[in-house]
């Protein structure tokens, strides 16, 4: 959290220094990665009861990202960063778990920054993680960052990789989750996140937030913690389509199998897309 909090100060320092949108800017070659490490328990088990994964069993399947956000923001808080991180949106992510991850297991994690694509609202990075065990992979993923700014390119987000439902509003509703207003401040204590348009109505309007908006892995993760077994998952992946202004009413809702769901706000708003697929 030390270093967290060091580059979240960093962040905030040279933000207002870079210009997002510049045709000749580049990702930082290479990856940051941190030494096989244990999981503490005891902030394991506040985010398994904030997202609504079990008290027990392997991680959670977001777990991984959370561990490597440290190594996530000390990249993207470098010099050689090209986006301002104040104010990123987090846009869609794919995990792929190669085998059920154990908390007794010290994980290797390694960050990297694939790439830059224009993006309808401004320019996406794709940043990649990944979590080793004994130099086995045994957990990846795939995220997209949008820095918000003026642009005439009508590009969309990327591909969909897995089978994303493209009308969410026919899904079932399963269940309904009333969102408190200081959920945005519990989940950054939580996963170390303190992105300010998370945290209170006076910061996310200086993003051009009305309200302090819910994270987008807060999301992923209780849509994900509402599936079930994770160790029958082989491949996820949620797109972040609007944000949740916090507090919120909101809606879970899947197909009979459990494998397309979406999340939707009070009046019908689709906030949240994702698919698994399971092991044959």
């Amino acid at each position: 959290m030390t270093s967290l909090s060091a580059s979240l100060v960093r962040g905030a320092l040279t933000s207002p220094f870079k210009r997002a949108g510049r045709p000749d800017a580049t990702v930082p070659p290479g990856r940051l990665t941190r030494p096989a490490a244990p999981v503490a328990p005891g902030p394991l088990a506040a985010y398994g009861r904030i997202c609504g994964f079990a008290e027990s069993g392997p991680l959670p399947l977001t777990y991984p990202h959370v561990l490597a956000f440290p190594l996530t923001m000390r990249l993207m808080t470098g010099r050689a960063f090209p986006l301002p991180v104040l104010g990123l949106v987090h846009t869609w992510i794919e995990i792929t778990p190669h085998r059920a991850v154990q908390p007794a297991e010290p994980l290797e994690l390694a960050v990297s920054a694939q790439g830059l694509t224009s993006h309808r609202r401004g320019t996406e990075v794709t940043m990649a993680t990944e979590a080793r065990v004994d130099g086995e992979l045994v957990w990846e993923s795939r995220s997209g960052y949008l820095s918000r700014h003026a642009t005439t390119d009508a590009a969309g987000t990327p591909p969909r990789t897995a089978s994303v439902p493209d009308a969410p509003g026919d899904l079932p509703a399963v269940a309904e989750w009333r969102l408190p207003g200081d959920l945005g401040r519990r989940y950054g204590a939580v996963s170390g996140d303190r992105n300010p348009i998370h945290l209170h109505p006076l910061t996310a309007r200086l993003f051009g937030f009305p309200r302090a908006i819910a994270h987008g892995m807060w999301t992923a993760a209780r849509c994900l913690a509402e599936i079930g077994d994770a160790a029958e998952i082989r491949f996820a992946r949620a797109e972040f389509r609007a944000p949740v202004l916090l507090p919120a009413t909101v809606t879970y809702a899947a197909d009979t199998t459990g494998n397309a769901f979406a999340l939707r706000g009070s009046e019908g708003r689709v906030h949240l897309v994702g698919a698994v697929t399971r092991a044959s």
